[in-house]
């Protein structure tokens, strides 16, 4: 990784001297399975005289030619290409082989367990299009570019541009020669081959234009493809971001390609966007999972307008990239699809996401410093994601729904096919709405940390509210107080349900806002402040408001509300303010009756969590246990067939412990014990056989015999899994000895045997491995990619010993390492986890 980086000062004097214009990038995939050829034609224009570089990570240079003359190979380095004396006017032919790589960076190739297929594609977000092509590698310095691909003529290839007819040039090797792009940034382009299945489709935009579609899988896992259904959503994401956005789609056509072994959810390359394939369901998912694929379709939809036709100028705008496109995909899937709670998915799942992220020491403003490339690489984030779409959210309450897409259209039409920063779309937001947005700016998005609000509340002997006011608070740390749109619900008991009877809308700021339009109302049975999560902040309950929630919370009517009242517990629990214990009898308690299912999914992980590390330490184990009984009782009682069951079955498997647990998971999985409407498939029956091996009730024999069954990439993803999660010291020491010995492990075989490693039936197994892990630490981030460095920083992290040891190891380790800042900060976030654990356990011993 070192030698590597690029930072902002290196790319701000780069832009001041060269501009490019065409890049024209032959790659041959016919060389083998270590590497492929690359082949670069740039011309751009530079300051007569001048000096610089280009990006390109290779293996070896066969040949670089400058305006006609060669240039020494010398001149690379194997990260940077030296150019010096150039004119006013420039070609670059550089002839290089690249590396292919199992990381999920740059130029992926798969081999397919099950018929030995292989297929690639490109993942170049952030700087890793040079792992594929020379290029001046920053957002700013757009082109056009025109992909040539040689490669097996069973294959498909698949670019930015239509795929043009193959040219055969033997029996097996084809070539296929793509038109040039529109002016578009290097990290959206895209190269993805291989012998994909494929269904197509089209669309008329609004424009009048017929765009083309396609949906891509492997040939082993395309049967599984229900690629009607994503089509149907493609379209009603294009019908709602045309209208909305008042500019037709800016490409030629729009396909969807799920790839194995993909490190993120997806990835907007322009008009190829790829996917993770565990979109593609082999067997039953949550809800929860099929509306984040929508929601995940319809955010990279959005990004075609929002980071492609308009891009960033430098990584510091990368949040409004990602928080548009989670806010414009959370609006549309509840506008213009059957998933209409998604904004109660938002609060469960996003909000809940950004508050943790906004309270690590590592917090930055949504508008963050990026001094260069592994400053980056830490910033997809919870603040880049979800505070940046929440506050997203805050700023269309602020200004109107209708006025935010005013000027978004207007930003769109001035600023099509070039860089921009964050003053160009609110200056048109500004015109559009008539505020002022310097202030709101300065406080949300230049300031880091998370308010919270209060209720005080005065009701006289009557029960009518004599005085009423939303106080304000912020961490010592990050002092800010911020101007909030929110909504106040009020809500009464009604025939055994908490419905709304009032709302009221307003504007906060500063310490206290008294809100006198509620003096002299009844005061009801709950009080909801920030009621639609208009607001971006934590908020508390009063005294009587609270202890109606803590008994009526299932019966709150609106999931919406329902989400907001759990996120607070929640809140209060991480927080230390309320003890972990009666957040378990709360959510045990109140869960049998939530119906959404990204809701149900978050609680139910946080009661897990909860069990396992906040509570007290000498009743850690019998919490567990009893969470594990009752989650078991409720997936009895739960309907058959429901995705509440079949959360609840999954949750006891993750909390089992207990001999009785290991039986009942023993007998669903041989069919010995069955629930009505539960089906044991393939993916579930995994998840049962890696509980079993956490308990040492499966060995590695049965391990192996379930992947004989399955011998498919996911087949070999949870076999890791639960090679890993067996509870002997030995069984850890081979796990780590895979991802740390030996470099060769693909990216999800790294993260799925991290997972595994990570889950222990006694946590103590883990404390020998506190000290290997420092020891090992700074190596593997100087020698890996960043994602498999990441992978062992944050997944061997021995998180489930939340330990005073660990504590003070971790402690240790940072008060001697200033450097890298990249991993010092995955640290920092690792070590808060375990202080906010231990604090959590002192206030449950109370």
């Amino acid at each position: 990784m070192p030698g590597e980086n690029l930072t902002r000062d290196e790319a701000r004097t780069r832009k001041s001297l060269i501009q490019t214009h065409t890049y024209a990038v032959a790659l041959d995939l016919t060389q083998g399975p270590d590497v492929f050829r690359s082949t670069t034609t740039v011309r751009f224009s530079a300051e007569a005289g001048s000096s610089t570089f280009i990006d390109a990570l290779t293996a070896r240079v066969h040949s670089i030619t400058l305006n006609g003359s060669q240039i020494s190979t010398s001149a690379a380095d194997g990260t940077r290409i030296a150019l010096d004396g150039l004119l006013d006017e420039n070609e670059l032919i550089v002839d290089v082989d690249m590396r292919y790589t199992n990381t999920g960076e740059g130029l992926h190739r798969f081999v397919d367990p099950v018929d030995g297929e292989v297929y690639l594609y490109s993942q170049f977000e952030v700087p890793d299009s040079r792992r594929v092509f020379a290029v001046f590698e920053q957002p700013d310095l757009k082109a056009t570019f025109q992909f040539t691909v040689t490669a097996p003529s069973a294959w498909q290839v698949v670019s930015n541009s239509p795929t043009p007819q193959a040219v055969p040039l033997s029996d097996t090797v084809a070539r296929w020669e793509f038109t040039p792009t529109g002016t578009i940034s290097s990290y959206i382009t895209a190269i993805i081959a291989g012998p994909y299945e494929s269904v197509s489709s089209e669309l008329t935009s609004s424009d009048g234009r017929t765009i083309p579609l396609g949906v891509f899988a492997r040939k082993s896992l395309f049967e599984h493809l229900d690629a009607e259904y994503i089509f149907e959503k493609t379209r009603q994401g294009f019908a709602f971001y045309e209208d909305k956005f008042g500019r037709a789609y800016p490409f030629e056509k729009y396909d969807q390609l799920f790839v194995p072994e993909f490190n993120a959810g997806a990835m907007e390359n322009a008009g190829a966007v790829t996917f993770l394939e565990s979109y593609v369901f082999r067997s039953k998912v949550t809800d929860a999972i099929r509306e984040r694929r929508v929601v995940t379709i319809l955010h990279e939809l959005a990004h075609m307008w929002f980071g492609d036709l308009v891009t960033m100028k430098w990584w510091n705008d990368l949040w409004l990239n990602e928080s548009f496109a989670e806010w414009a995909s959370t609006i549309a899937t509840a506008q213009a699809t059957e998933w209409t709670e998604a904004w109660t998915t938002f609060q469960a799942m996003e909000k809940s996401w950004a508050y943790k992220q906004d309270q690590l020491p590592s917090t930055h403003p949504v508008v963050a410093t990026i001094n260069d490339l592994e400053d980056v690489q830490v910033n997809f984030d919870g603040i880049t994601y979800a505070k940046g779409g929440s506050v997203l959210k805050q700023l269309v309450a602020w200004v109107g729904e209708e006025a935010f897409f005013a000027g978004v259209s207007a930003y769109f039409a001035k600023h099509e096919y070039s860089n921009t920063e964050l003053k160009d779309l609110l200056s048109e937001l500004e015109v559009t709405s008539g505020r002022d947005l310097s202030d709101w700016s300065q406080k949300w998005l230049e300031t880091a940390g998370v308010n919270t609000l209060y209720p005080d509340v005065t009701v006289d002997s009557e029960g009518t509210i004599s005085a009423f006011a939303i106080r304000q608070t912020a961490p010592a740390d990050y002092p800010t107080l911020r101007p909030h749109r929110l909504a106040v619900g009020f809500y009464n008991l009604d025939n055994g349900r908490l419905v709304r009877t009032d709302r009221f809308e307003l504007d906060i700021d500063g310490e206290s806002t008294p809100v006198t339009e509620l003096v002299g109302r009844t005061r009801p049975d709950l009080i909801l402040i920030n009621d639609d999560d208009l607001a971006y902040a934590k908020i508390r309950l009063d005294e009587a408001s609270l202890r109606v929630a803590m008994k009526h919370l299932s019966t709150i009517e609106n999931p919406l509300a329902r989400a907001l009242v759990w996120g607070s517990a929640w809140d209060a629990t991480r927080d230390a303010e309320t003890a972990p214990s009666d957040y378990v009898d709360l959510v045990l308690g109140n869960i049998a009756a939530e119906t959404e299912s990204t809701t149900l999914r978050t609680t139910l992980s946080q009661l897990v969590l909860a069990a396992q590390q906040y509570v007290a330490r000498d009743r850690q184990t019998s919490t567990l246990a009893r969470v594990a009984d009752e989650l078991w009782g409720l997936a009895q009682q739960a309907e058959p067939g429901s995705d509440a069951q079949f959360q609840f079955v999954k949750f006891f498997a993750a909390a089992a412990s207990a001999p009785a647990h290991l039986d009942t998971i023993a007998a669903l999985r041989e069919g010995d014990t069955k629930l009505n409407g539960l089906e044991i498939d393939t993916d579930l029956e995994w998840e049962l056989l890696v509980a079993l091996a956490a308990g040492d009730r499966a060995s590695v024999a049965d391990i192996d015999a379930a992947l004989e069954r399955d011998s498919t990439a996911s087949g070999q993803q949870f076999a890791a899994q639960a090679r890993a999660s067996r509870p002997s010291s030995a069984d850890k020491s081979a796990a780590w000895s895979l991802i740390i010995d030996d470099d060769s492990l693909p990216n999800t075989l790294v993260a799925y045997t991290a997972l595994g490693f990570r889950r222990a039936q006694h946590a103590a197994v883990l404390t020998d491995f506190v000290d290997r892990y420092f020891n090992v630490l700074v190596d593997i981030w100087n020698t890996r990619s960043y994602k498999i460095a990441e992978h062992v920083a944050v997944g061997l992290y021995p998180s489930s010993l939340a330990n005073a040891h660990l504590r003070d190891a971790t402690t240790a380790w940072l008060s001697t390492h200033s450097e890298p800042a990249a991993l010092r900060r995955l640290v920092v976030e690792n070590l808060a986890g375990v202080e906010r654990a231990l604090a959590a356990q002192e206030r449950d011993a109370r």
